[in-house]
């Protein structure tokens, strides 16, 4: 059952890589179509000054904010057996979510649909932090 914790998290590597692919296309792309030279991008203010689809690379940020204690639970869960099917449920419940928040930002970006995925995934991945705890502590 240790290994099928770690599917999910597989999965949201892949996402990420999506993300990414995606954000190095749309950089280069943008880049030629514009004319503008790398190192004019040498850092986060002037990309965000000069670019104008930053989505993608906007969302693969998010992809290493609250994904990494995603990671970190299924590591954990995995290494202390403690992991259940409701908890390979829930952890692609989570996948999903963060699914549908990166496809809101990187298509037509409307805030409050990506905001409402967002907090829905935060709030899920914390329940799930909860009850790891819980049943740590109750060992």
């Amino acid at each position: 059952m240790s290994h099928a914790m770690l599917l999910p998290c597989a999965a949201l590597v892949a996402l990420t890589a999506l993300v990414w692919l995606r954000a190095v296309h749309e950089r280069v792309a943008e880049c030629r179509a514009r004319g503008i030279a790398p190192q004019a991008l040498a850092t986060s203010r002037e990309a965000a000054r000069m670019l104008k689809n930053t989505q993608a690379a906007d969302n693969l940020s998010n992809l290493f904010e609250l994904p990494v204690l995603f990671y970190v639970l299924c590591l954990a869960l995995a290494a202390t057996g403690l992991g259940t099917p409701g908890d390979i449920a829930a952890a692609w419940a989570f996948v999903v979510l963060r699914a549908v928040h990166s496809l809101i930002h990187v298509t037509y970006n409307r805030v409050i649909h990506r905001f409402i995925a967002w907090m829905l995934g935060a709030a899920w991945l914390f329940g799930m932090w909860g009850a790891f705890a819980f049943r740590l502590v109750c060992r």
